[in-house]
This record gives C-alpha cells, sequence and structure tokens, in this order.
C-alpha cells in the first residue's frame, strides 16, 4: 500500500496525518509505503513510524531545482509542442479534452530530468505569452504580461516537481487529498494499471478557489493555475477506482466532478472513544475553547468578533484557543491578535499554541467552538463530542452529518449567530450536559476508529484484486464537457465571499 500525502503524514501534524497515523497503526499486517510531497525537502518527520512504514520518499515542491538538463534541438521542440496543448488544454473550455494526453507526456519529460529544467527556460514562458493571447481566450482580455508569463511558469513548475516521482507498479496508491498528492497515483495507474484510491477529507478543489481569492497573482496566472487544479480533480475522478469521500457533502461535489456514483464510497473519520473518554469538570470561569491549526480557512476571525459579542453579555467570558501556527501563518496569526485587541477582547483571547495531549483543549472550554469556512469531517469535532462537551460549529462539510442534534450549527462567516450560539449554551448549564451526553453517546454509536479501519481494510482488499486496469484515454474525440466547468465553479466563488459553506 503507497500512501500519497501533500503537507500532512509524516511531516506534520493535522487532522489528515492524525487520519493517516489511525490507518497505519490500526493495520499492522499491511506494509505501507509513503511518498510525500512537501514544503522545502528539510521538514523532518513529526511521526514516529511503525516498522511496516517500509519507505518514506519526500518531494519537496520549494527546495533547490531538481536536476536535469533542458532539452534543446528537436527535443525542445517537442516539448513545447506538448506544453502548448496542455496549456491550452487549461485555459480553453474546448481543448480540456487534450489534457489526459499533454499531462501524461509531461509526467515522461518528468521522469527523464527535462520538465522543470525546460520550464526554468525562456521558451516556455514566451510560449505561455503566446498561448494567453491567442485570439478567442477570455484571458486575453485581461492583457497578461511577461512578468505574469514568469510568475505563472514558475508556480507551474513548483506544482509539477511530483511528477517525476517513481511511482509503483504493484500494490494499490492511495491518495489522502486531490490535488498534487495525486500526481503519483495518476501516474503510476497510466503506466501500470496500479489500482488508485482518493479520500477526500475536505474538496481539495474548492480550497484551491477560496485560497487563490487572496493570492496576490493577477487574474491570468489565477485562471492557469486554477485550471490546473480543475482538470486534475476530473482526472483523478475519472482514473480512481474508488473515491471514498469523508462524508455526503464531499460526495456530491465528487458525483457532480464526473465520478459515477458506483464507484463512490462514503466513509466517515472515527475516534477510539477509550481514548477521548468524559472530559471531566467543566472550567469555573465561562470559557469557549477551540483547537486546531492557527490558518485563514479555520474562520479565526469570524470566532473573535462572535467572542466579542459573547464577552459583551458575559464580561468574565474567556477564549482559549490550542494549536499550532505553520511556517507562512504567523502573519495571520498577528492579524487574530489584533482583531481581539482592536475588539477590546485582547486580554481573554490566548492563543496557547500546541498542547500536548489534545484532550486538555476540550477539557479547557465550557463550550468547544469550530468556526471553519471549509471542512471535511473534522476530527476536533467528534473527539470533543467523544469528550462530552457540547460544541458550536459552522455548518460546513460533513459537520452537520457529525453533529446530528447533539450539538449546534450556526452559518459560516457569521459571528452573532456564532455569538447566539455559544450564550444560549453557556446560560443553560443542562442543556450543555445533555448534549454532551448526547454526543458521545453518537460518537460510539457511528463514529468509532474500529469502523473506519475495518471499512479501509476491506477497500484495500478488494482493490488489491482488481489486478491491471488501466482506464482507456479517449484523446482523439472531443469529449463532452465536465460539470466541474467555470459555469459549475460560481457557487464556489460565492462561498469563497462568504454566501454558504
Amino acid at each position: 500500500m503507497t500512501l500519497l500525502t501533500e503537507g500532512t503524514y509524516p511531516h506534520s501534524h493535522g487532522g489528515v496525518s492524525v487520519w493517516c497515523d489511525q490507518l497505519v497503526q490500526g493495520m499492522p499486517d499491511v506494509d505501507f509505503h509513503v511518498i510525500a510531497v512537501t514544503g522545502t525537502g528539510r521538514e523532518s518527520l513529526a511521526w514516529e513510524l511503525p516498522a511496516h512504514v517500509r519507505s518514506v520518499a519526500s518531494h519537496p515542491l520549494w527546495g533547490p531545482p531538481p536536476a536535469g538538463r533542458a532539452p534543446r534541438g528537436r527535443a525542445l521542440r517537442s516539448f513545447l509542442a506538448c506544453y502548448e496543448q496542455f496549456l491550452l488544454a487549461l485555459l480553453d473550455p474546448a481543448q480540456e479534452h487534450h489534457f489526459p494526453r499533454a499531462f501524461y507526456r509531461l509526467a515522461d519529460h518528468a521522469a527523464a530530468g527535462i520538465l522543470a529544467p525546460a520550464l526554468r527556460g525562456e521558451a516556455a514562458a514566451r510560449t505561455l505569452v503566446r498561448v494567453w493571447n491567442r485570439p478567442g481566450l477570455a484571458v486575453a482580455a485581461a492583457r497578461p504580461t511577461l512578468h505574469d508569463a514568469l510568475t505563472a511558469t514558475d508556480l507551474l513548475e513548483h506544482a509539477l516537481r511530483p511528477l517525476a516521482a517513481d511511482p509503483p507498479a504493484g500494490g494499490v496508491t492511495h491518495a489522502v487529498s486531490g490535488g498534487l498528492a495525486a500526481l503519483p497515483g495518476l501516474i503510476a495507474h497510466h503506466r501500470h494499471g496500479t489500482p488508485f484510491l482518493l479520500t477526500e477529507h475536505g474538496i481539495y478543489l474548492r480550497e484551491r478557489y477560496l485560497g487563490f481569492r487572496t493570492e496576490p497573482y493577477t487574474w491570468p496566472v489565477k485562471a492557469l493555475m486554477l485550471g490546473l487544479f480543475r482538470l486534475l480533480a476530473v482526472e483523478s475522478y475519472r482514473c480512481a477506482a474508488l473515491v471514498t469521500p469523508g462524508n455526503r457533502y464531499n460526495r456530491r461535489w465528487e458525483e457532480h466532478g464526473g465520478t459515477p456514483p458506483a464507484r463512490i464510497r462514503t466513509v466517515y473519520n472515527g475516534v477510539d472513544p477509550a481514548a477521548f473518554p468524559p472530559a471531566g469538570p467543566e472550567p469555573r470561569t465561562p470559557t469557549l475553547s477551540w483547537a486546531g491549526r492557527v490558518d485563514p480557512i479555520k474562520g479565526l476571525e469570524t470566532l473573535i468578533r462572535a467572542f466579542a459579542l459573547v464577552r459583551a453579555e458575559i464580561p468574565e467570558a474567556r477564549l482559549r484557543l490550542f494549536g499550532g501556527t505553520p511556517r507562512g501563518g504567523e502573519g495571520y496569526r498577528t492579524s487574530c491578535e489584533k482583531l481581539a485587541a482592536e475588539l477590546g477582547v485582547g486580554e481573554a483571547v490566548v492563543f496557547e499554541g500546541r498542547v500536548e495531549d489534545i484532550r486538555d483543549a476540550y477539557a479547557a472550554g465550557n463550550v468547544v467552538m469550530l468556526s471553519s469556512i471549509s471542512e471535511g469531517f473534522p476530527f476536533t469535532l467528534i473527539e470533543a463530542m467523544s469528550c462530552g462537551r457540547a460544541t458550536v460549529s459552522t455548518d460546513v462539510g460533513g459537520v452537520c452529518e457529525a453533529v446530528g442534534d447533539t450539538g449546534l450549527v450556526v452559518p459560516p462567516r457569521d459571528p452573532e449567530s456564532m455569538a447566539k450560539a455559544a450564550l444560549k449554551l453557556l446560560r443553560d448549564d443542562s442543556l450543555r450536559a445533555s448534549m454532551g451526553e448526547a454526543a458521545r453517546l453518537r460518537v460510539i454509536e457511528q463514529f468509532t476508529l474500529r469502523q473506519t479501519i475495518s471499512a479501509f481494510r476491506d477497500i484495500y482488499r478488494d482493490l488489491a484484486g482488481v489486478g491491471q486496469r488501466p482506464v482507456e484515454h479517449p484523446w482523439h474525440r472531443p469529449q463532452p464537457q465536465t460539470v466541474l466547468d467555470e459555469a459549475a465553479l460560481g457557487p464556489v466563488m460565492a462561498m469563497a465571499a462568504g454566501d454558504a459553506g
């Protein structure tokens, strides 16, 4: 079994990393290999790996440039022809049926060591300028510049580095997210017919659209990169032997992305109720607690604004935030601290940092909060529920499926609704207690780790028996336009603007 990860296990902590560790630890009889897409390649292991994790191969997106020599002469012309077809597929809906052919040819160039050097050359940037200004392309109206082309080409070069990974010829590849983590799995499937399994905890494409709204790039650059992520999603859904969303919300996205319903199986995250027993007595001071990584997608500005409204009603209230700040996220944490100070609650909002035992984070609050603008099926939520704490959560991803009627759910980016829900629970001891008890029972009945491990053990066994079944690539005839096009992504942009979860 080869796990494919990006920015998570085994080099960092977080919900997906916890899920990977649970999966590996729960199957000591299965040999695992890991192909990890990382940041710089200098990341140390964050998890103690058991003996049956046989290897870890790291493929950094940003460290030193990969070794290799740029093509010249006929080889360069061949590369540029393929690259131009690839760019057109990303930018022109009428050409996107050419994406698989161009994509896998680029993978061959990566395996030969010439893709990264070629993309760092002047000819690649000039090819993009020419494509961008092709008559009929909408992006031409934005008047992309040479600087835009250099920026976009550099981003593509880094994003495509995992194409150089050595894909496994046997077993099963299991991507634990869409996007760049899936690249080695797609290549293994294309070259060897290796069965490809895709698990999406959150919808990678949706999160890229949310994230790119705040990136400092021009629209032509964003259009190119989002085109890449969109067509990678389509190709991943098409090639996967099975897609295992963590909730029904994700399943709807995957069906709209073209995955046949028969190849989708929802598998919920699970926890060990014995490892997350009832948290015990509540703090005497009214306290809201939160656990997670300090990241814009976690919606901490909404939580801080909501807490300011709570504090106006309950002056002694406190907000305790548990979790680390990832590298590059220091500015976001500073902005959150500044917001708390501006709202007059700076002394009552405490960033606790990473906590040795996450259970302490849940025990620290009378109510556990989740304020995210995007989630899959969040571990922190079901862990807090297992600890018997009442929760207030935003209606994103699979949150409603997790909570049921055992907690309060509010719209994302809505401080007033969040504050109202928190105040309701803080002021009603019996309601908090009954919701906490019901939440733990719900976890025991529906979301245990044993159920999750059993489901994936069955899936691994079934896929290992599938054998070599490459998907036929209909490269030479136009295909029906995928439903995951720009029109379908309109709701995504609305959600990123704060309309819905």
